[in-house]
């Protein structure tokens, strides 16, 4: 299929009330951008697209005129079973990148199987100045080096963004979230010792407390680190 075609199918696929749920959730996107097609029926088509021999063309048809194109983009790219073609597509993907949910699709399968590999391209892409780039620096870190392969060198490496990006602090804050689900005592002391911006450090405290993998006890210890509010 190429790009016309695929567009054509978008919207053979939309949904208009799902198009309004999204336009409210994602605010970085123009409504006029969003077609409207709900997540199973995008990763349908693209498991079919991703054998295509005419995808390349769509996936070089860059900028996308339509969000549901990005999201489409992203879940094609997250089948690439070559990690050096996944990673070449990515880097071509990113700089276009321009909302979140978009940037948190984007989760290629082949990055499981090739973490010493992966760490590098996690370096350039945190230090980008680009927010979503960013953001799916700290997202990769979180997904695949909080557990077995977790060192505090990658906390430190979150920690260490500043930025006044929303969708990066939330990201930060999400990130040691989840890091203080796994791994408590190596995560604690970050805020202890307040290495977190302080909107970034309490918005990790709530989302810790709301989280159900975390015991009554360390939530008590959470939320007796609270500091007074600030803006982002």
């Amino acid at each position: 299929m190429n790009r016309d075609e695929i567009v054509a199918e978008l919207f053979r696929l939309q949904d208009r009330d799902y198009a309004v749920m999204q336009a409210k959730i994602i605010p970085t996107v123009n409504a006029d951008r969003i077609i409207g097609v709900r997540t199973p029926a995008l990763r349908a088509l693209a498991k079919g697209l991703y054998k295509d021999p005419d995808i390349n063309g769509f996936l070089s048809s860059l900028p996308h005129p339509f969000f549901d194109e990005d999201q489409l983009h992203a879940f094609v790219i997250s089948q690439e079973k070559d990690f050096d073609t996944c990673i070449a597509k990515v880097n071509a993907f990113l700089p276009f990148i321009d909302n979140w949910a978009t940037c948190d699709q984007l989760s290629p399968k082949v990055f499981k199987k090739n973490p010493e590999k992966l760490l590098p391209f996690i370096q350039d892409w945190i230090n980008s100045d680009k927010t979503y780039t960013v953001r799916f620096a700290i997202g990769t870190l979180m997904q695949h080096f909080l557990d077995e392969r977790f060192d505090t060198a990658y906390a430190d490496a979150v920690a260490a963004v500043r930025s006044d990006e929303y969708y990066i602090n939330m990201m930060i804050a999400w990130y040691f979230a989840t890091a203080l689900a796994k791994q408590y005592d190596l995560i604690l002391p970050y805020l202890e010792e307040k290495r977190l911006t302080p909107w970034v450090h309490n918005k990790t405290i709530q989302k810790s407390v709301e989280s159900f993998r975390i015991s009554d006890e360390q939530k008590a210890c959470l939320k007796a680190l609270k500091v007074p509010r600030a803006s982002r």
